[in-house]
Protein backbone atom coordinates (compact mmCIF):
# COMPACT_ATOMS: atom_id res chain seq x y z
CA UNK A 1 0.00 0.00 0.00
CA UNK A 2 1.08 4.19 -0.24
CA UNK A 3 2.92 5.51 2.44
CA UNK A 4 0.50 6.06 5.70
CA UNK A 5 -0.17 9.84 5.23
CA UNK A 6 -3.50 9.96 6.88
CA UNK A 7 -5.20 7.42 9.30
CA UNK A 8 -8.40 7.47 10.81
CA UNK A 9 -8.55 5.76 14.69
CA UNK A 10 -11.20 4.78 16.13
CA UNK A 11 -10.78 4.74 19.75
CA UNK A 12 -7.72 6.40 19.69
CA UNK A 13 -7.59 7.79 23.15
CA UNK A 14 -7.80 4.38 24.62
CA UNK A 15 -4.61 2.21 25.60
CA UNK A 16 -3.32 0.87 22.67
CA UNK A 17 -5.66 3.49 20.39
CA UNK A 18 -3.23 6.69 22.41
CA UNK A 19 0.05 4.49 21.35
CA UNK A 20 -0.27 3.85 18.01
CA UNK A 21 -1.25 7.62 17.64
CA UNK A 22 2.22 8.02 18.90
CA UNK A 23 3.68 5.76 16.67
CA UNK A 24 1.96 6.78 12.96
CA UNK A 25 2.86 10.17 14.26
CA UNK A 26 6.64 9.29 14.78
CA UNK A 27 6.30 7.84 11.21
CA UNK A 28 5.00 11.06 9.27
CA UNK A 29 1.42 9.80 9.10
CA UNK A 30 -1.34 12.75 9.61
CA UNK A 31 -3.39 11.15 12.57
CA UNK A 32 -7.22 11.72 12.81
CA UNK A 33 -8.45 9.94 16.53
CA UNK A 34 -12.04 9.77 16.96
CA UNK A 35 -13.18 9.22 20.87
CA UNK A 36 -15.98 9.32 22.84
CA UNK A 37 -13.88 9.26 26.37
CA UNK A 38 -16.35 6.94 27.53
CA UNK A 39 -13.10 4.83 28.31
CA UNK A 40 -10.41 6.32 26.48
CA UNK A 41 -8.63 8.99 28.78
CA UNK A 42 -7.65 12.69 26.91
CA UNK A 43 -4.39 12.37 29.03
CA UNK A 44 -3.48 9.60 26.33
CA UNK A 45 -2.91 11.78 23.65
CA UNK A 46 -2.83 15.40 25.54
CA UNK A 47 0.92 15.54 24.31
CA UNK A 48 -0.30 15.27 21.10
CA UNK A 49 -2.49 18.23 21.34
CA UNK A 50 -0.57 21.24 19.49
CA UNK A 51 0.71 18.95 16.80
CA UNK A 52 0.69 19.97 13.67
CA UNK A 53 -0.16 16.29 12.54
CA UNK A 54 -2.69 15.30 14.80
CA UNK A 55 -6.52 15.76 15.11
CA UNK A 56 -8.88 15.10 17.95
CA UNK A 57 -12.40 14.65 17.29
CA UNK A 58 -14.53 13.79 20.07
CA UNK A 59 -17.02 11.83 18.57
CA UNK A 60 -19.27 8.17 18.64
CA UNK A 61 -18.64 6.30 15.98
CA UNK A 62 -22.02 3.83 16.80
CA UNK A 63 -23.92 7.22 16.21
CA UNK A 64 -21.95 8.29 13.18
CA UNK A 65 -18.76 8.33 11.46
CA UNK A 66 -18.12 10.95 8.44
CA UNK A 67 -15.04 12.66 7.64
CA UNK A 68 -13.95 15.17 4.95
CA UNK A 69 -10.59 14.35 2.60
CA UNK A 70 -8.78 11.30 1.73
CA UNK A 71 -7.78 8.77 4.16
CA UNK A 72 -5.04 5.71 3.54
CA UNK A 73 -6.09 3.56 6.70
CA UNK A 74 -9.20 3.30 8.82
CA UNK A 75 -8.42 1.34 12.51
CA UNK A 76 -11.26 0.68 14.30
CA UNK A 77 -10.03 0.28 18.30
CA UNK A 78 -13.63 1.66 19.91
CA UNK A 79 -14.63 -0.22 22.13
CA UNK A 80 -14.76 -0.85 25.78
CA UNK A 81 -11.78 -3.62 25.86
CA UNK A 82 -11.61 -4.93 30.09
CA UNK A 83 -14.38 -6.87 31.87
CA UNK A 84 -14.64 -4.32 34.09
CA UNK A 85 -15.98 -1.72 31.54
CA UNK A 86 -18.22 -3.79 29.05
CA UNK A 87 -19.85 -5.96 32.46
CA UNK A 88 -21.05 -1.93 33.08
CA UNK A 89 -21.61 -0.89 29.37
CA UNK A 90 -23.12 -3.58 27.67
CA UNK A 91 -25.80 -1.81 25.53
CA UNK A 92 -22.76 0.64 24.56
CA UNK A 93 -20.19 -2.35 24.09
CA UNK A 94 -22.89 -4.36 21.36
CA UNK A 95 -23.69 -0.86 20.09
CA UNK A 96 -19.82 -0.01 19.33
CA UNK A 97 -19.20 -3.45 17.48
CA UNK A 98 -22.33 -3.44 15.00
CA UNK A 99 -22.80 0.06 14.17
CA UNK A 100 -20.01 1.25 15.10
CA UNK A 101 -17.96 -1.33 12.86
CA UNK A 102 -20.36 -0.57 10.23
CA UNK A 103 -20.08 2.98 10.09
CA UNK A 104 -15.97 2.61 10.06
CA UNK A 105 -15.97 0.00 7.40
CA UNK A 106 -18.98 2.27 5.27
CA UNK A 107 -16.26 5.26 5.82
CA UNK A 108 -13.27 3.12 4.44
CA UNK A 109 -15.38 1.74 2.11
CA UNK A 110 -15.69 5.55 0.96
CA UNK A 111 -12.31 6.59 1.01
CA UNK A 112 -10.94 3.61 -0.71
CA UNK A 113 -8.92 2.84 2.47
CA UNK A 114 -7.63 -0.07 4.37
CA UNK A 115 -9.14 -1.24 6.97
CA UNK A 116 -8.54 -3.08 10.01
CA UNK A 117 -10.09 -4.39 12.76
CA UNK A 118 -9.01 -4.66 16.59
CA UNK A 119 -11.16 -7.96 17.48
CA UNK A 120 -10.41 -10.22 20.96
CA UNK A 121 -8.95 -13.25 21.66
CA UNK A 122 -12.64 -13.52 23.56
CA UNK A 123 -13.87 -14.44 20.45
CA UNK A 124 -12.57 -17.85 21.79
CA UNK A 125 -14.76 -17.49 24.50
CA UNK A 126 -13.47 -20.25 27.56
CA UNK A 127 -11.61 -22.26 25.38
CA UNK A 128 -11.25 -26.20 25.07
CA UNK A 129 -8.69 -25.80 22.64
CA UNK A 130 -5.62 -24.58 23.95
CA UNK A 131 -3.12 -22.49 22.39
CA UNK A 132 -5.52 -20.92 20.33
CA UNK A 133 -5.09 -21.08 16.34
CA UNK A 134 -7.02 -18.47 14.53
CA UNK A 135 -9.31 -21.96 12.87
CA UNK A 136 -10.62 -22.86 16.38
CA UNK A 137 -14.43 -21.50 16.29
CA UNK A 138 -14.53 -21.12 19.73
CA UNK A 139 -16.60 -22.12 23.08
CA UNK A 140 -18.86 -18.47 23.89
CA UNK A 141 -21.69 -18.44 26.37
CA UNK A 142 -23.82 -15.48 24.11
CA UNK A 143 -26.29 -14.87 26.64
CA UNK A 144 -23.70 -14.67 29.72
CA UNK A 145 -22.27 -10.70 30.85
CA UNK A 146 -19.37 -11.64 29.00
CA UNK A 147 -21.32 -12.67 26.04
CA UNK A 148 -21.74 -8.81 25.16
CA UNK A 149 -17.83 -8.36 24.32
CA UNK A 150 -17.32 -11.82 22.95
CA UNK A 151 -20.39 -11.74 20.63
CA UNK A 152 -20.03 -8.52 19.66
CA UNK A 153 -16.32 -8.63 18.32
CA UNK A 154 -17.87 -11.88 16.66
CA UNK A 155 -20.07 -10.05 14.48
CA UNK A 156 -17.70 -7.25 13.71
CA UNK A 157 -15.56 -9.92 12.56
CA UNK A 158 -18.04 -11.60 10.31
CA UNK A 159 -19.05 -8.07 8.90
CA UNK A 160 -15.53 -7.17 7.96
CA UNK A 161 -15.20 -10.67 6.04
CA UNK A 162 -18.71 -9.34 4.46
CA UNK A 163 -17.19 -6.22 3.40
CA UNK A 164 -13.70 -7.62 2.01
CA UNK A 165 -15.69 -10.34 0.09
CA UNK A 166 -18.93 -8.17 -1.40
CA UNK A 167 -17.56 -5.17 -1.65
CA UNK A 168 -13.90 -6.05 -2.39
CA UNK A 169 -13.04 -3.51 0.65
CA UNK A 170 -8.76 -4.19 1.80
CA UNK A 171 -9.71 -5.86 5.06
CA UNK A 172 -7.47 -7.40 8.37
CA UNK A 173 -8.65 -8.80 11.40
CA UNK A 174 -6.27 -9.00 14.52
CA UNK A 175 -7.17 -10.80 17.29
CA UNK A 176 -5.86 -9.15 19.99
CA UNK A 177 -4.51 -11.20 23.47
CA UNK A 178 -4.02 -9.85 26.71
CA UNK A 179 -1.76 -6.68 26.45
CA UNK A 180 -0.30 -4.45 29.33
CA UNK A 181 1.73 -1.65 29.83
CA UNK A 182 2.06 1.95 30.29
CA UNK A 183 -1.40 4.24 30.00
CA UNK A 184 -3.42 1.38 31.18
CA UNK A 185 -6.14 2.77 33.93
CA UNK A 186 -5.41 2.28 37.41
CA UNK A 187 -9.06 1.50 37.27
CA UNK A 188 -9.41 -0.79 34.52
CA UNK A 189 -9.82 -4.23 36.42
CA UNK A 190 -7.15 -6.12 34.48
CA UNK A 191 -4.98 -8.95 36.29
CA UNK A 192 -1.74 -7.23 35.40
CA UNK A 193 -2.87 -3.17 36.08
CA UNK A 194 -4.83 -4.29 39.40
CA UNK A 195 -2.46 -6.20 41.00
CA UNK A 196 0.09 -3.25 40.48
CA UNK A 197 -2.11 -0.54 42.17
CA UNK A 198 -2.83 -2.95 44.68
CA UNK A 199 0.63 -3.84 45.57
CA UNK A 200 2.29 -0.06 45.23
CA UNK A 201 -0.84 1.03 47.77
CA UNK A 202 0.31 -2.13 49.97
CA UNK A 203 -3.26 -3.24 49.63
CA UNK A 204 -4.20 -7.16 49.04
CA UNK A 205 -3.76 -8.59 45.84
CA UNK A 206 -8.00 -10.17 44.88
CA UNK A 207 -7.56 -13.28 42.99
CA UNK A 208 -10.67 -14.53 40.99
CA UNK A 209 -10.77 -18.35 41.66
CA UNK A 210 -7.79 -20.08 43.19
CA UNK A 211 -5.08 -19.00 40.86
CA UNK A 212 -4.70 -21.61 38.80
CA UNK A 213 -6.09 -19.93 35.50
CA UNK A 214 -3.82 -18.62 33.02
CA UNK A 215 -2.89 -16.03 30.98
CA UNK A 216 -0.84 -14.85 28.33
CA UNK A 217 0.23 -11.30 28.06
CA UNK A 218 1.98 -9.16 25.39
CA UNK A 219 3.32 -5.85 26.78
CA UNK A 220 2.57 -2.85 24.64
CA UNK A 221 5.83 -2.46 22.48
CA UNK A 222 5.48 -5.85 20.75
CA UNK A 223 1.46 -5.56 20.30
CA UNK A 224 2.29 -2.41 18.22
CA UNK A 225 4.53 -3.36 16.30
CA UNK A 226 2.67 -6.23 15.21
CA UNK A 227 -0.66 -4.52 14.11
CA UNK A 228 1.72 -2.34 12.13
CA UNK A 229 3.01 -5.08 10.32
CA UNK A 230 -0.82 -6.50 9.59
CA UNK A 231 -1.49 -3.08 8.26
CA UNK A 232 0.97 -2.79 6.46
CA UNK A 233 1.11 -6.04 4.36
CA UNK A 234 0.85 -5.98 1.06
CA UNK A 235 -2.15 -7.66 -0.59
CA UNK A 236 -2.33 -9.12 -3.58
CA UNK A 237 -5.83 -9.16 -4.36
CA UNK A 238 -5.70 -12.16 -7.19
CA UNK A 239 -4.16 -14.18 -4.78
CA UNK A 240 -6.61 -13.08 -2.10
CA UNK A 241 -9.31 -14.27 -4.12
CA UNK A 242 -8.54 -17.20 -4.95
CA UNK A 243 -7.48 -18.24 -1.42
CA UNK A 244 -11.17 -16.68 -0.38
CA UNK A 245 -13.11 -18.97 -3.07
CA UNK A 246 -10.82 -22.07 -1.21
CA UNK A 247 -11.91 -21.00 1.79
CA UNK A 248 -16.00 -20.45 0.37
CA UNK A 249 -15.82 -24.12 -1.01
CA UNK A 250 -14.05 -26.48 1.53
CA UNK A 251 -14.16 -24.67 4.69
CA UNK A 252 -10.85 -24.65 5.09
CA UNK A 253 -7.81 -22.66 4.86
CA UNK A 254 -5.21 -24.11 2.27
CA UNK A 255 -3.11 -21.35 2.59
CA UNK A 256 -2.60 -18.02 4.44
CA UNK A 257 -4.74 -15.05 4.10
CA UNK A 258 -3.55 -11.67 5.47
CA UNK A 259 -7.60 -11.15 5.13
CA UNK A 260 -8.35 -13.63 7.47
CA UNK A 261 -8.14 -13.32 10.85
CA UNK A 262 -4.63 -13.00 12.97
CA UNK A 263 -3.52 -14.24 16.14
CA UNK A 264 -1.40 -11.45 17.94
CA UNK A 265 0.18 -11.72 21.53
CA UNK A 266 2.56 -13.46 23.41
CA UNK A 267 2.58 -17.28 23.85
CA UNK A 268 4.06 -17.72 27.09
CA UNK A 269 1.13 -19.24 29.60
CA UNK A 270 1.75 -17.99 33.11
CA UNK A 271 -1.03 -18.93 35.82
CA UNK A 272 -2.74 -15.16 37.63
CA UNK A 273 -0.73 -16.90 40.90
CA UNK A 274 2.67 -16.22 38.68
CA UNK A 275 1.28 -13.40 38.08
CA UNK A 276 0.93 -12.08 41.57
CA UNK A 277 4.64 -13.25 42.55
CA UNK A 278 5.94 -11.66 39.88
CA UNK A 279 4.38 -8.44 40.33
CA UNK A 280 4.81 -8.70 44.11
CA UNK A 281 8.61 -9.16 43.31
CA UNK A 282 9.01 -5.84 40.69
CA UNK A 283 7.00 -3.56 43.54
CA UNK A 284 8.85 -5.03 46.38
CA UNK A 285 5.73 -5.75 48.38
CA UNK A 286 4.34 -8.24 50.66
CA UNK A 287 0.71 -7.22 50.00
CA UNK A 288 -0.91 -11.17 50.88
CA UNK A 289 -3.37 -12.21 48.53
CA UNK A 290 -7.10 -12.49 49.39
CA UNK A 291 -9.43 -14.47 47.12
CA UNK A 292 -12.62 -14.10 45.25
CA UNK A 293 -15.40 -16.33 43.67
CA UNK A 294 -14.38 -16.51 39.66
CA UNK A 295 -16.45 -14.73 37.15
CA UNK A 296 -19.06 -16.35 35.61
CA UNK A 297 -17.60 -18.07 32.16
CA UNK A 298 -14.15 -16.34 32.80
CA UNK A 299 -11.56 -18.32 30.90
CA UNK A 300 -9.51 -20.78 32.53
CA UNK A 301 -6.77 -20.88 29.65
CA UNK A 302 -5.71 -18.47 27.18
CA UNK A 303 -2.71 -18.90 24.81
CA UNK A 304 -2.21 -17.71 21.03
CA UNK A 305 -1.12 -19.86 18.84
CA UNK A 306 0.63 -17.16 16.68
CA UNK A 307 2.55 -19.38 13.75
CA UNK A 308 0.16 -17.36 11.18
CA UNK A 309 1.59 -14.31 12.37
CA UNK A 310 5.42 -15.39 12.37
CA UNK A 311 4.92 -17.10 9.03
CA UNK A 312 3.22 -13.98 7.05
CA UNK A 313 4.67 -11.03 9.02
CA UNK A 314 7.92 -12.74 10.41
CA UNK A 315 6.75 -11.34 13.78
CA UNK A 316 7.35 -12.44 17.60
CA UNK A 317 6.84 -10.31 20.77
CA UNK A 318 10.68 -9.98 22.64
CA UNK A 319 9.85 -7.87 25.75
CA UNK A 320 9.76 -10.90 28.38
CA UNK A 321 7.06 -10.83 31.04
CA UNK A 322 9.43 -9.91 33.89
CA UNK A 323 10.44 -6.92 31.95
CA UNK A 324 7.72 -5.65 30.52
CA UNK A 325 6.29 -5.68 34.21
CA UNK A 326 8.87 -3.79 35.58
CA UNK A 327 8.20 -1.02 32.99
CA UNK A 328 4.62 -1.01 33.89
CA UNK A 329 5.32 -0.80 37.68
CA UNK A 330 7.89 2.29 37.19
CA UNK A 331 4.70 3.93 35.01
CA UNK A 332 2.65 3.43 38.07
CA UNK A 333 4.66 4.49 40.74
CA UNK A 334 4.85 7.78 38.98
CA UNK A 335 1.34 8.15 38.58
CA UNK A 336 0.69 7.10 41.89
CA UNK A 337 3.27 9.24 43.26
CA UNK A 338 1.55 12.32 41.36
CA UNK A 339 -1.78 11.46 42.64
Amino acid sequence: MPALERVLITGGAGFLGGHLCDRLIADGAEVLCVDNLLTGRAGNVAHLTDHPRFRFIHGDVAEDLHLDGPLNAVLHFASPASPKDYLELPIDTLKVGAFGTHHALELAGEKDARFLLASTSEVYGDPLVNPQPETYRGNVNPISPRGVYDSAKRFAESMTMAYHRYHGLDTRIVRIFNTYGPRMRRDDGRVISNFIVQALRGEPLTVHGDGSQTRSFCYLDDMVEGLLAVLSHPSDRTREQRMDRAFLHNNTEAEDSIHHPINLGNPEERSVLEIARIVREATGSRSPLTFLPRPVDDPRVRRPDISRAGRLLGWTPRVPLEEGIRRTVAYFRDLLARG
